[in-house]
């Protein structure tokens, strides 16, 4: 693989602070750090928008449990939209994949793809709770959906975050026509481009400085 730069490894990562108990003034602190280090956006919780800042802004969704009605998490979704977010990166009904309902998986992005015409939609599977074949099955019914990425993790889940497994099976499965998101747990440079040579066009960092550090200018 080429060898990848600190600028071109800042254009992939959400810079992101999810943690209950952050402030307006993290978030600030967040926004200024990421405009300092070239991310591609900030990734934060929708009461705290509207940000103002140079890059993207992205918000969570039925976050962190995914166990919200889809009437729910549509409104949430709509309202960030209409707050500024550019990108929606929403939580899935793990339970319904665990159960292989991914008829029901499907329909609950699809609900919040209608409401975020005009977005970027990304949607977290939870693959380290999820067995290989529920990685691929709810992968397919975000892709049916009409989502544009799919997400390993919340980073919140007991079960674990991003995988260079997972991530594999998320890119076999959506190929190149969806982007593919390592989120949880990415702390160093290595496990970023272990995560990237697997398939990962996107990264969800909360510690983005140690993991860009690592890469050359």
């Amino acid at each position: 693989m080429t060898q990848l730069t600190r600028p071109q490894v800042a254009q992939m990562v959400d810079h992101t602070l999810l943690k209950p108990e952050a402030t307006a003034d993290d978030v600030r602190e967040l926004v200024a750090d990421g405009e300092r280090l070239g991310v591609y956006s900030v990734c934060v919780s929708p009461s705290m928008l509207p940000l103002s800042t140079s890059v993207a802004v992205a918000v969570v969704c039925g976050f962190p449990s995914g166990k919200h009605t889809s009437a729910v998490k549509a409104a949430e979704a709509a309202e960030s939209v209409r707050l500024g977010a550019a990108e929606v990166d929403m939580v899935i009904d793990v339970g319904a994949a665990v159960a292989g309902d991914f008829d029901a998986v499907e329909r609950d992005i699809a609900a919040v793809r209608e409401a975020t015409r005009g977005a970027v939609l990304k949607v977290i599977i939870e693959s380290a709770a999820l067995t290989d074949e529920q990685v691929v099955g709810a992968c397919q019914a975000a892709e049916a959906a009409g989502a544009d990425y799919v997400k390993t993790s919340t980073g919140f889940h007991p079960s674990g975050g991003a995988s260079a497994h997972a991530v594999r099976i998320m890119r076999e499965t959506v190929g190149d026509r969806l982007g593919v998101k390592a989120s949880g747990g990415i702390r160093t440079a290595e496990a970023a481009r272990e995560m990237i040579e697997a398939g990962a066009s996107r990264l969800g960092l909360s510690g983005t400085a140690a993991v860009l550090y690592g890469f050359p200018e």
